[in-house]
């Protein structure tokens, strides 16, 4: 997978290849497949610089915090 990230200061649309489209915010990242790359009218947002793309990082890591599940506080506030 590829991060694409919105360069611009107001939201985009970006074509996909199958019909798809990825509606971007300002500043706003997606992941997008490998392949998905070679699609001419995405090309031409590379090449405008409107978006750019990074990789994905090593397989397995994650920035996000650890789920607790439904109904777990996972910080406890107020008095005790």
């Amino acid at each position: 997978m590829k991060i694409i990230v919105n360069k611009t200061h107001a939201p985009i649309k970006v074509p996909l290849p199958r019909g798809k489209v990825l509606h971007l915010g300002p500043n706003k990242s997606g992941k997008i497949a490998h392949q998905d790359l070679e699609h001419p009218p995405l090309k031409l947002l590379i090449e405008e610089k409107k978006i750019a793309v990074e990789d994905d990082g090593p397989a397995g890591t994650s920035k996000r915090a650890p789920y607790d599940g439904p109904g777990k506080p996972s910080r406890f506030t107020g008095d005790r």
